[in-house]
Parts: C-alpha cells; structure tokens; sequence
C-alpha cells in the first residue's frame, strides 16, 4: 500500500472518524462489522470482529447483529460472517 494512503487510513479514519465524541468506540466498531457483513469484506471482518471483542463488544451481540444484518443484506452474507467469526472468535472462547 502506498504510504500516503497508509498515512491517510491512520490519521483520518482511526485518528478523526474513530475518534468523534457522538458515538463510542464500541459503537463504531458494532456499526464497522455491521458494514462489512453487508458488504461481504471478510478479510476486513477478519480484523475487525477480534478488535470489536477487544473493545468490550460481547460475541452474542456480533452474532446477533450478524442475523439481524441477514434479514436486509441476504442470507449468504450471514452464513459467510459466521463462518469468519467462528474462524476468529471460537464460541468457547
């Protein structure tokens, strides 16, 4: 990636966007993972369910936002966010 972009991602995304005082950052991190489960990115789900645990986020509260996501971005996107969220966060963990 180019370091101009590089630089972009960390200072305005994770430095302004992430950083707002309107929403907490657990918050965001639900609504992020509720992006990318619409839009199918699993490699970014990959990073961001295991951050979103670490912010506090409880693993019934990405399963059910997986499922509620599933009703409005499709069935397949579901199956798929599941299958990374077992991939990332076992259940028994």
């Amino acid at each position: 990636m180019p370091e101009k972009f590089t630089n972009y991602t960390l200072e305005h995304l994770f430095g302004d966007v992430w950083q707002g005082e309107e929403l907490s950052l657990e918050q965001r991190s639900l609504i992020t993972c509720t992006i990318l489960v619409a839009l199918n990115r699993e490699a970014e789900q990959r990073i961001h369910f295991p951050g979103a645990k670490n912010l506090g986020v409880k693993r019934e509260q990405l399963e059910a936002m997986i499922t509620h996501a599933a009703h409005y971005a499709g069935w397949p996107v579901a199956a798929s966010a599941f299958r990374v969220l077992a991939e990332v966060w076992p259940a028994d963990d």
